[in-house]
């Protein structure tokens, strides 16, 4: 990737590129401390411009376009998507800090969304009443909501927004779309792709800047019809709350602390490299992160041995070096709160069997694969979500005993079971309270299938055929073509002479 030049943006509103007036805001990689990119806090005059624009142009342009062409639009931005990935993959690398091979992964993963809510433009149905009688028909129609308020983490940035973003244009929506300041770049690069694409201006307006500020006037505008969240369980909570207030449709994709599963009768290969592939994922810094551990007690020994055999040799540094693994975390808040779970994870009696190292080293913050074995359900490091490279191993007899540790969480994110039983795969799918279940598989997610938690872990559910219809409400049509029995006029009231 050679796109290593500082890059200033502005905001994207309206079709083109409009300089914010707040304070100015710079990315460094957090790898290596070297800057990235520029731009600007936006204020409330930005934010108002941005959802004028979006009004605007859904009731004149976007609302009344067909299925055909809003597929169309989305079909292109899909192939420029994959024309652009190597500078898209270089800004989610350098901003988030994430492996390289990752990003590029993320990038491409991402133009299959936007494929996908291509063919779903054209496939958004209600339903037909014809047997209500004669001359009597009924029908649903869905309708897009209006203007949606899109608001994204840090973590996966290009990728959680084309979980978002792509399904709203799909159901017809316009959106202002508010990026985490630590990853901003490549959701304002979607501004130029989706105008090359034939957008019409208005239809998506990026606004750069801070939760605090930015984010919070987006929540409370008057003029926005839905607020789309993915983030913290506490922030989600906050925008839950003001949607409420203001009578506007919420879709939250919030925390986890999701159990991963292991049974003695599994492909325990399979398995091992399941679980550290959901344990130290983007430096564990993910919603759906496998960050309990719960393995068969006749099996721990062993898998936890090679577990933390492999785990101990996890690349972690500057993800721009070749054969790099893991990454920094993301910033020096997240890193000390890492930190401060670690000492209460030995405080709490675990037994640090591996890692528990941190380092800043050259602009970054690093922490190790840290792994607690002999933990118990009540301590905080299983309870409560580090969004770390911390996993929490606990043991269990029975598949009963599993499902309890697996569900004796606030959150409801995901789960995972390996198992050669198919009576055990089954009855975990019936019982774990989960919005995703993953059986002898980990973080797979097709296009197709919709995707969101219960609990603390949120509302609603984003991509397949459920996440456009998130952008939509429905409405009801009844029609009689005769035979109307009248209930007023000609019984208690005389009808007028003509």
């Amino acid at each position: 990737m050679t796109f290593t030049t500082t890059r200033n943006f502005g905001n994207w509103i309206d079709g083109s590129w409009r300089q914010a007036s707040g304070r100015e805001i710079e990315r460094r990689n957090p790898s290596n401390g070297t800057l990235v990119s520029r731009f600007r806090d936006s204020t409330e005059a930005d934010v108002d411009m941005a959802v004028l624009s979006a009004k605007t142009a859904f009731r004149t342009k976007w609302a009344g376009a067909t299925g055909a062409e809003r597929s169309a639009v989305l079909a292109r931005a899909a192939d420029i998507i994959w024309r652009r990935a190597d500078e898209l993959a270089f800004f989610e690398m350098a901003e988030s800090g994430k492996p390289a091979k990752q990003a590029r992964v993320e990038i491409e993963r991402s133009s299959m969304l936007w494929t996908y809510a291509a063919t779903q433009a054209r496939s958004i149905t209600g339903d037909s009443f014809g047997q209500l009688g004669d001359c009597y028909f009924a029908a649903t129609v869905r309708a897009p909501l209006g203007v949606a308020a899109i608001i994204t983490p840090w973590n996966f940035p290009f990728l959680i927004i084309s979980q978002k973003l792509p399904f709203a244009l799909a159901a017809g929506c316009a959106a202002v779309v508010k990026p985490s300041e630590l990853t901003s770049a490549t959701t304002l690069l979607l501004g130029e792709i989706l105008q090359e694409a034939g957008l019409p201006d208005g239809v998506l307006n990026v606004v750069a800047g801070s939760g605090a500020t930015c984010g919070d006037l987006l929540l409370h505008h008057p003029d926005i019809d839905m607020i789309s969240f993915t983030g913290s369980t506490k922030v989600g909570k906050h925008a839950m709350r003001v949607g409420a207030d203001g009578m506007k449709k919420v879709s939250l994709e919030l925390g986890g602390k999701n159990a991963h599963i292991v049974m003695a009768d599994a492909d325990l290969d399979d398995a091992l490299d399941a679980a550290l592939h959901g344990a130290f994922l983007n430096a564990g810094q993910s919603c759906n992160q496998g960050s309990r551990l719960l393995l068969q007690s006749s099996i721990a020994a062993e898998f936890i041995r090679k577990f933390v055999d492999c785990a101990a040799r996890v690349t972690v540094g500057d993800t721009q070096a070749d054969g790099m693994l893991l990454g920094p975390i993301i910033n020096k808040d997240q890193y000390d709160k890492i930190v401060d779970y670690i000492a209460v994870g030995k405080a709490e009696g675990a037994t640090l069997a591996l890692g528990g190292t941190h380092r800043e080293e050259n602009g970054g913050y690093f922490i190790d694969p840290t792994v607690f074995t002999g933990v118990r359900p009540h301590m905080r490091i299983a309870r409560e979500e580090i969004f770390g490279p911390v996993v929490s191993i606990l043991e269990f007899e029975t598949l009963e005993d599993a499902i309890a540790l697996a569900n004796e969480s606030v959150y409801g994110l995901s789960a995972g079971i390996w198992t050669g039983n198919v009576s055990h795969a089954m009855k975990a799918v019936q019982s774990l309270n989960a919005g995703t279940v993953w059986v002898n598989t980990y973080l797979d997610g097709p296009a197709e299938l919709p995707f969101g938690g219960v609990g603390e872990s949120g509302i609603g559910r984003e991509v397949g055929k459920l996440g456009v219809e998130e952008f939509t409400d429905i409405k009801t049509v009844q029609i009689r073509s005769g035979g109307y029995s009248r209930r007023w006029v000609g019984q208690a009231i005389e009808a007028p002479n003509a």
